[in-house]
């Protein structure tokens, strides 16, 4: 069993890389089910894509309850952006108890610095967690951090290169900095 976390910033592969595991799982001809939040409508409606255009068929969720009734039958659990999900931190560990191999793409810290509730609580379950860092487009260095590069309205803002980018340390801890 497996119960595998990939995180980092916004356009780090996180989305990517869970793909690619499930695409794997495909050819071992496993029972897959693939949630995404209601929220995000960024790409498509009933799928997950990628900002490179990979797609694979996904069931819209608002809430982690909702996913316990569709996930009856898989094998693996896969979840995309789970930190808009509420609640599904606790289904999926659930779900892990009961033998799920579970995938999460998720970023962890919000572009205030402000940890996300739902990986926070994943993480010390997970079997597995693959920090997966984008390239900072000012300095060319890993970047861990997402920055919003418009107002935001909420904590949880759906957007892509329009609204967020990702940032080095070095570049990001000025905004730490204003928040801590």
């Amino acid at each position: 069993m497996t119960f595998t976390i990939y995180t980092g910033p916004m356009f780090g592969g996180k989305t990517s890389r869970m793909l690619a595991a499930l695409e794997r799982a495909r050819y071992q001809k496993k029972k897959i089910v693939l949630f995404k939040p209601l929220l995000d409508t960024r790409y498509a409606d009933a799928e997950v894509k990628t900002h490179c255009g990979a797609a694979w068929d996904a069931i819209n969720v608002s809430t982690g309850e909702e996913m316990i009734e569709a996930s009856k039958g898989a094998e693996i659990i896969a979840v995309d952006e789970a930190f808009m999900i509420p609640g599904c931190a606790k289904v999926l560990i659930n779900l892990f108890s009961q033998g799920y191999d579970i995938y999460v793409s998720t970023i962890q810290l919000s572009s205030e610095g402000k940890a996300f509730e739902e990986p926070m609580i994943m993480f010390p379950y997970a079997t597995k967690i693959e920090v997966c860092p984008a390239v900072c487009p000012i300095t060319g260095k890993d970047a861990y951090y997402t920055m919003a590069t418009t107002d935001k309205s909420s904590e949880i803002q759906v957007g892509g290169t329009e609204a967020y980018e990702p940032r080095c340390y070095e570049e990001y801890v000025n905004v730490l900095r204003n928040v801590i």
